[in-house]
């Protein structure tokens, strides 16, 4: 194998549009542009859901009725397979699951969840635990602990 031998993978490079060469080219004349206007005007973006100074659907459009999203709590899962990481026997709690990076973002707490098999003995102190991880590390001999939301609380602030 040469320099002069290699070539890119078959698909990997395109050829640029070139705008503005003739009627005939199939890119003459507004060069894909459309008409007049603000949009065929370069540097010109309009934002999403712009009508051109008409109300927008979105605004015009009642909003009633309850919407769950806004009271849902959420957490950062965690899975269990990722504890494996601890040594044996050690106390696994938010704070340690951010520290080593399993626990990243905003969030109302840690959730554990049984996704992989735990294979040491450890007490976990998380916001919620989905019932399959509870028994999962109760099998191995370890404890779950539900945190109390001012713990959860100090130890996002820290």
């Amino acid at each position: 194998m040469r320099l002069h031998t290699l070539k890119p993978n078959p698909g990997a490079k395109h050829r640029r549009k070139r705008l503005g060469q003739g009627e005939s080219s199939g890119h003459g004349k507004t060069s894909g542009r459309g008409g007049k206007g603000q949009t065929a005007r370069s540097g010109s973006s309009i934002r999403i859901g712009f009508e051109g100074g008409q109300m927008p659907l979105i605004r015009r459009i009642p909003k009633r009725g309850f919407n769950n999203a806004r009271h849902t709590i959420r957490y950062i899962p965690v899975n269990l397979d990722d504890l494996n990481r601890f040594d044996e026997g050690a106390r696994v709690d938010e704070l340690a699951l951010r520290t080593i990076g399993l626990a990243n973002g905003k969030g109302a707490g840690v959730k554990i969840l049984g996704t992989g098999e735990l294979k040491k003995k450890l007490t976990v102190i998380a916001s919620a635990f989905s019932e399959s991880a509870k028994q999962k590390i109760e099998a191995k001999g370890g404890k779950c602990e539900v945190a109390s939301k001012a713990a959860a609380a100090k130890t996002t602030a820290a």
